[in-house]
Order: C-alpha cells, then sequence, then structure tokens
C-alpha cells in the first residue's frame, strides 16, 4: 500500500530568512517553487525531498517537539566546522552511536535538523 515518503516539511515563518539558510548556509539545491512562493522544494542527490512552507496554519516552527528530518552528510566534521564558522546554533554538537557520528543543529526558523554520517569501516 505505502510505496516510500514522499516529502519532509519544516514549517517556516520567514520564507526569504529560510531560503538563505538552506541554500547559502547548508547548499541545498533548490527544486520547485509554488506559484505564489509559499512552498519550496530541494530534491536530495540520493533520494529524498525536503520542503520548507509557510502554509502550515498552526503550526510554528520548533526544535523541541514534533517530527524532524536527518541529511545524510559526506563529511560530518568539516560541515560542522563551516557551520560553527558561520555562528549556526547546535542543540547538540557531534556524538557517536555504534553505526553513526551525528550533530543536531537550529535552522533560521527554530526547526532541529540532525547532520548524519554512516561510520566508515
Amino acid at each position: 500500500m505505502f510505496k516510500k515518503v514522499a516529502f519532509t516539511m519544516y514549517p517556516v515563518e520567514n520564507m526569504e530568512r529560510a531560503r538563505n539558510f538552506y541554500e547559502k548556509t547548508l547548499g541545498l539545491t533548490l527544486s520547485k517553487v509554488s506559484a505564489n512562493g509559499a512552498w519550496i522544494e530541494y530534491d536530495l542527490p540520493g533520494g529524498g525531498c525536503f520542503a520548507i512552507t509557510t502554509l502550515a496554519q498552526g503550526v510554528s516552527p520548533s526544535h523541541n517537539s514534533g517530527g524532524s528530518i536527518a541529511f545524510e552528510v559526506e563529511d560530518l566534521d568539516a560541515l560542522v566546522a563551516k557551520l560553527k564558522k558561520e555562528e549556526v546554533k547546535f542543540k547538540l554538537d557531534v556524538f557517536a552511536s555504534p553505526v553513526c557520528r551525528m550533530a543536531v543543529i537550529i535552522d533560521s526558523e527554530g526547526n532541529a535538523l540532525t547532520l548524519h554520517q554512516i561510520k566508515r569501516d
């Protein structure tokens, strides 16, 4: 019945500020923009779609509740160093699990994002 996750969406309050964060700070490539500019999609090269929107009425950005997204990254240490230079807020600095390393950052709107890297053998 279910085929795949179609997209993960985060609410934003200021679309210009949010787009600047995702496109310039994180380097995501814009895929689609709705006619009114209230829905933005970023298709990721390895699959999956991340969307931001101002259409989520009554839903506020939050890093303390709701769902979250984890972006698989090539080099966690390099990305963390870059984001710290740009003074991005961190909820959790780099930590390890048995199979991966992660860090959790806060976007320009207050949502939490997990940066994830599988441990290499």
